[in-house]
């Protein structure tokens, strides 16, 4: 079954980076697209707050349609050694990272099951699966959001309903501007960083009718870093 005709994407933290990167690419694939941020985007919301991803959802129903697609992309990060996190910093993490995946997913669901269609990508992360000192916050909620990615999956099949997971490694965003280029560029086997648009060329593809079968998988954009 391929998408419903003028179906609406939904992406979040798609202001800027790889969430901007997302939101264009899909624009150009034909799809009615939605942006949400904290400020700017089409609407605004915190999405750890869940009455005001609600009232997100509300907005863009009313104003583009149904969310039947749903790119999880909203993230920051806190870093730390773990004996010295702060309790807050903690704690701010998960919240946007994993807790506001779900916050959104359960809203997104709601209209995917009445269209018995729909796909849901989740922007993880290489720190998910290879451990960087300094990101006990970070991995967690990336590793987290692997695992909620594959139960969603396997709650939504039989619906039509996929959910996925992609893992960017070092992507030239301003979340990696301050880190050092060459030094990061060695120790990857593509020998170079990632661009943004690599990123959204595998949401493309995890949304799209070629990618129907596909569900609860986990694909690594990054250079063969995590090989």
């Amino acid at each position: 079954m391929s998408a419903p005709e003028g179906a609406v994407a939904l992406v979040t933290g798609g202001t800027r980076g790889i969430g901007a990167s997302i939101a264009q690419r899909l624009k150009a694939d034909g799809y009615k697209v939605a942006t949400l941020g904290r400020s700017g985007g089409d609407v605004q919301a915190d999405v750890a707050d869940p009455a005001a991803v609600q009232a997100a959802f509300d907005e863009v129903r009313e104003r583009f349609g149904p969310v039947l697609i749903l790119v999880n992309n909203a993230g920051v990060t806190a870093d730390g050694l773990a004996i010295r996190m702060p309790d807050d910093d903690w704690a701010r993490v998960i919240d946007t990272n994993l807790n506001g995946a779900f916050n959104c997913t359960k809203r997104g669901l709601e209209d995917m099951l009445k269209a018995r269609w729909g796909r849901i990508v989740n922007v993880s992360s290489i720190s998910a699966q290879r451990a960087n000192s300094g990101q006990a916050n970070y991995a967690a909620s990336k590793a987290g959001l692997l695992g909620f990615t594959r139960v969603v999956a396997k709650e939504m099949g039989k619906r039509n309903i996929t959910s996925n997971a992609v893992t960017p490694g070092f992507i030239e965003t301003e979340m990696t501007a301050e880190l050092p280029a060459k030094e990061l560029a060695a120790a990857i086997p593509a020998a170079r960083i990632g661009q943004p648009e690599e990123v959204a060329a595998a949401v493309s593809f995890l949304v799209s009718d070629d990618a129907a079968y596909i569900n609860g998988a986990t694909l690594a954009v990054d250079g063969g870093l995590g090989a």
